[in-house]
């Protein structure tokens, strides 16, 4: 059953690549996709959260519309990929309803994931799905990217919405079964690396750049990939897809490469808050509240007893008790106008004293380090 090798992994992003979607002809290989479903349904009954980061709206565009994608035009490839989406979400909808299994759409752009404001509304929409046990199908948002502003293939993305989710593993199904020393297709004496610790240049430098005829990614950003991602704690996966069932053949133990998390989500997260110079403001907070957020809880509205600085929603802000040590650091779901009208108050009283129904904490736990002894 699909699992086995993935049991250590509670959340886990799977990146499928265009390749193994669409067929040459540009046609939806359906069937594969329907063993993949299956494959996430087993997930999510061992209690898994899924998250799946799809290729394939271009090149099943390019294809519906009539598009050569070797002499098409940025404005080409944008109407395939508005063309294309439409019938790679209906497919995914159609092949997880069999299981009862929710799916959801979700377009993105590098700001989406990188800008501290956005990235806090993204988190907040992946982390509602999951909760309802809605499977977010994610892609670029290819119709409003421009050449400069995008991230150009689904590993990168793929891997940023790993950090973005906190996930604990992130698998990018591939057409080979691995990392290997150098391109297997061009080098039978290429040798295959199961496992590796860190990736240095030399390791880079052997990716090269492999691509597919319907895929933009290449090993290259596969590894560039696993750097993102096992920088945040998230271990990363490269594997076969060009099978059926390619879940279950992983957990079953089929070949592939493991790169290894720096850590955990978790601790990544913290680390990056700790080291952050530049802190916009700070939060003043009771003794309850610093009760409340030794034993793992978010920084509540009611806790609060006052707010300085000048300072937006996403930004850095300090947390001071009483005798005014700084306890942590956090981002700030409301901005130092919005927190200042909240001190104090419930959280059932947000909506009254802003004039609309904002978030429930002012720090969430996610987005918080404590610091030891206050210092």
């Amino acid at each position: 059953m699909a699992g086995a090798a993935l049991a250590n992994y509670r959340r886990i992003v799977v990146k499928v690549g265009s390749s193994l979607l669409v067929e040459t002809n540009g046609q939806l290989n359906r069937g594969w996709l329907e063993t993949l479903a299956q494959d996430i349904d087993a997930l999510l009954k061992q209690e898994h959260e899924v998250l799946i980061v799809s290729s394939g709206a271009i090149a099943i565009g390019s294809s519906f519309l009539g598009i050569n994608k070797r002499r098409a035009r940025l404005e080409d490839l944008q109407a395939a990929a508005a063309a294309g989406q439409v019938q790679l979400v209906h497919a995914y909808q159609e092949v997880l309803g069999h299981y009862d299994i929710a799916a959801a759409q979700i377009l993105l752009t590098p700001e989406d994931t990188e800008n501290r404001r956005r990235f806090l509304n993204a988190r907040g929409t992946l982390g509602c799905l999951l909760d309802r046990n809605v499977i977010p199908i994610i892609n670029e948002n290819d119709t409003v990217a421009t050449e400069e502003i995008r991230y150009g293939d689904n590993d990168r993305l793929a891997a940023r919405v790993a950090q973005l989710v906190m996930a604990d593993a992130l698998v990018l199904l591939s057409d080979v079964d691995g990392f290997y020393t150098s391109d297997p297709g061009k080098n039978p004496g290429a040798e295959h690396i199961a496992e590796v610790g860190r990736i240095t240049d030399e390791l880079q430098s052997m990716a090269g750049e492999t691509r597919s005829e319907v895929g933009s990614g290449g090993m290259a950003t596969k590894v560039e990939a696993a750097r993102i991602a096992t920088h945040a704690g998230c271990s990363t996966i490269i594997a076969s897809g060009a099978i059926e069932h390619p879940l279950e053949a992983l957990s079953a133990g089929a070949r592939c490469t493991v790169f290894k998390a720096d850590g955990t989500p978790a601790a990544a997260r913290k680390q990056w808050l700790a080291g952050v110079l530049e802190v916009k403001g700070s939060f003043a907070v009771d003794e309850g509240a610093v009760r409340a957020l030794l034993n793992g809880k978010s920084l509540l509205p009611v806790g609060v007893a006052g707010v300085t600085g000048d300072f937006r929603r996403g930004d850095v802000v300090s947390i001071t008790g009483p005798d005014g040590t700084e306890h942590g650091r956090g981002l700030a779901e409301y901005s130092d106008s919005e927190a200042s009208q909240l001190i104090g108050c419930q959280s059932e009283q947000i909506e009254e004293k802003l004039g609309y129904r904002g978030r429930s904490v002012m720090v969430h736990r996610d987005e918080l380090v404590l610091f030891e002894h206050g210092g």
